[in-house]
């Protein structure tokens, strides 16, 4: 799973896969789920997300199969001090 945040459009999107989506459910106001055509989850997109999540404290996690290792990574504009 990837957690991408554009800052611009303040819009946080949480990659589920890597098939492309064919459709997207709004399930709440500002909150998208894309979808193949055969109904599995490939996305979850929210809009005006500072407004609904804490964005201080957002971290991401990538998990890199190929290399067989975690990466753990803190958001580049939100990341706490005095944290390792």
């Amino acid at each position: 799973m990837k957690i991408q945040y554009d800052e611009e459009i303040d819009a946080l999107y949480f990659e589920l896969g890597a098939q492309e989506p064919t459709g997207v459910i709004e399930i709440a106001e500002g909150i998208n789920i894309d979808t193949t055509d055969t109904g599995k989850l490939t996305g979850i997109e929210i809009l005006d997300a500072s407004k609904k999540i804490d964005m201080a404290t957002l971290l991401t996690y990538t998990l890199e199969f190929d290399q067989g290792m975690w990466r753990r990574g803190l958001s580049r504009s939100h990341a706490p001090t005095g944290r390792n």
